[in-house]
Formats: C-alpha cells, sequence, structure tokens
C-alpha cells in the first residue's frame, strides 16, 4: 500500500495513488509504504530517484546500519515501534529515508517510511494531522511527530499496565489466594513484565534515533526544543517503568509467597496426622505381638480396650495441637 500525504494549510491530506502518473501529480511531504508491492517501489524509484535497500525491514541488522547518511545527502533512521492488540505486544522496524540537504534531487523535503504492518502511532498522527492545522510545516515535523506519537503511546500503554497491576495488587493482598487464582496472576503479572520490557526497549530505541536527529543538525531551533521535549519525556517515563519493574517483582513474590504458604498448610496437615497416628500404630503393634503371658491375651475386653486407647491416643494429640492453634 502507498500512502502519500501532502500539506495544505497546515494540515496533512492523503491521496489515493493508483499509478507513477498519479504519485507525479503531486508534491508530498510524506511517502508512506505499507508492505510495498515490487510495482509501488519502482514508482517511487522512478520518480524520486530513490532506492530502498532490500533489508530496509531486517530485524538482524547491525547497530551501526540504523543511522547513517548516503553520499546524496540522504538520512536514513530504522526504529522500531510498538504494537499492542489481540495478537500481543510486539516491535515492528520501521525504516525512515530523508534528504533534506541535497536540492537536486525530487526526494528532497520528503520522508519515505516502509514498514509491514500498520501501526497506531501512524493512524494517530495522520489524525491529528488532519485535525490539528499547524502541527505539521516539513517532513522533519511528520518524523518528529511520530517519535513524539510513540511516547504518548507507550504512556497509554504503561497507564493501563499500572491501573491492571493496581487490580492484581488487590486481590493478592486479600490474602484469598488460591492456587488456581495465584496460576492466573503469575501469568498475568508475567504478560505486564514482557509488556513493561517491550515499552523499555521501544523508549530506548526512539532516545537513541532522536539523539541521532539532534547530531545531524538538520532540525531548526523549534524543532531541536520539541526533539528535547521528546527525550524528557522518555526520562520521565524510564523512571516509571522502574517503578512497575519493581512493583511486578513484589506482586511475583508476594503471590509465589503465598503459594508455599499454601503448600505448607497441605504439609502441615500430612505432619499433624502423621504425628497423630503414631501412638496408636505404637499401641496396636505392641498388642500385635501376641506373648503367652500378656495379662489381655484372655481378657474379654481386650480388644476393645486396644481400639479405645489406639483412638484415645490419637484424640489426645489432635486436641492439643488444636489448643495451641497449631491446626490453623
Amino acid at each position: 500500500m502507498l500512502n502519500v500525504f501532502t500539506l495544505v494549510n497546515g494540515r496533512l491530506f492523503q491521496e489515493e495513488i493508483d499509478s507513477l502518473e498519479d504519485l507525479a501529480r503531486f508534491q508530498p511531504i510524506w511517502v508512506d509504504m505499507e508492505s510495498p508491492t515490487p510495482e509501488e517501489r519502482r514508482w517511487v524509484r522512478q520518480h524520486f530517484g530513490l532506492s530502498i535497500p532490500e533489508d530496509a525491514m531486517d530485524d538482524d541488522i547491525e547497530e551501526s546500519a540504523r543511522f547513517f547518511e548516503e553520499d546524496n545527502g540522504e538520512l536514513h533512521v530504522r526504529s522500531d515501534f510498538l504494537i499492542d492488540d489481540e495478537d500481543g505486544p510486539r516491535h515492528v522496524r520501521v525504516a525512515f529515508i530523508l534528504n533534506d540537504r541535497n536540492t537536486g534531487l525530487k526526494s528532497h523535503g520528503v520522508l519515505f517510511s516502509i514498514h509491514d504492518e500498520d501501526l497506531p502511532v501512524f493512524r494517530l498522527l495522520r489524525l491529528r494531522a488532519r485535525r490539528m492545522p499547524g502541527l505539521i510545516d516539513d517532513a522533519k515535523d511528520v518524523l518528529l511527530s511520530l517519535y513524539d506519537t510513540d511516547v504518548e503511546y507507550c504512556a497509554d500503554i504503561l497507564e493501563g499496565v499500572h491501573d491492571e497491576l493496581e487490580a492484581i495488587s488487590a486481590q493478592v493482598l486479600s490474602g484469598q489466594l488460591t492456587d488456581d487464582s495465584a496460576q492466573q496472576v503469575l501469568s498475568a503479572i508475567a504478560r505486564h513484565e514482557d509488556l513493561s520490557g517491550r515499552i523499555r526497549r521501544d523508549m530506548m530505541d526512539t532516545r537513541r534515533a532522536i539523539s541521532f536527529l539532534m547530531r545531524m543538525r538538520l532540525l531548526s531551533a523549534e524543532q531541536f526544543e520539541d526533539a528535547r521535549q521528546i527525550l524528557r519525556d522518555i526520562d520521565s517515563l524510564e523512571g516509571h517503568t522502574s517503578f512497575l519493574f519493581d512493583k511486578i517483582n513484589f506482586l511475583m513474590d508476594a503471590t509465589i509467597g503465598f503459594i508455599n504458604i499454601n503448600q505448607n498448610k497441605i504439609i502441615k496437615i500430612f505432619s499433624v496426622a502423621s504425628v497423630a497416628l503414631l501412638p496408636p500404630t505404637l499401641i496396636a503393634s505392641i498388642y500385635g505381638m501376641n506373648f503367652q503371658f500378656m495379662p489381655e491375651l484372655e481378657w474379654k475386653l481386650g480388644y476393645p480396650f486396644a481400639l479405645a486407647l489406639m483412638l484415645a491416643s490419637a484424640l489426645v494429640p489432635m486436641w492439643y495441637f488444636r489448643k495451641r492453634g497449631w491446626l490453623k
């Protein structure tokens, strides 16, 4: 899918592109390619003279290849954006290409983005740019706004994680945690830990990309200040993620502690039962010896007496344990 956006009266407008001729009719500031077909790649290459690297969305590229500038002035930035939907949290690699130096190329002043999936951050920015005039002035504003929106998206996810952890905390600290509910709690905590880790990774990647743009001296004074504000927002989010990780670790330890307590209760019941049955076993063993000169051997009430003695020897320890509170 080839999405072309033009800037009209401070608003982004999406144009429909069905052919190379349609692409030549517009002067966009942003060309967004979602899973582009070979034909769409050819249109971009012929009209803008832009060569899209084949490994643009590869996950195993070297760190040094994530941010670089070509000899012709094209700036290449590769960033990961977070998606959290019903399929689970995951990162999607996005390759950005921006030419802001070489005015002799048709790609000058145009931001190109290539990715394999539709991203919530991109949808949100398109919606804002249509409704809020003056939000976007050039291609660099589009790139900075994407990173800014990504930080807001991660912040919203973190708020949801915090709210769910509060509910889990109330359940754990209630003390009414069964083995089944503890299993569900541990599963939820593991999901939130994974999501928080992905958010931290996303923020680290965004920080590196923003720092690279600031070092390249492409941003205006206003854009440079916007980039610094994004970095400050990232700092605050990293502090919040650290708090959430501490909370997750506490809830994990507390849940495992309650599981151990429940297991200890089971072991205690078996221990008490075994101790209570030791005296009856001893009495039964003595009466099972069948010595000839035992006084109870010819006693008519000997057998019921032995049973009553065994029962009493089992009840007395149980009464003693209950009185001491060991059975609670």
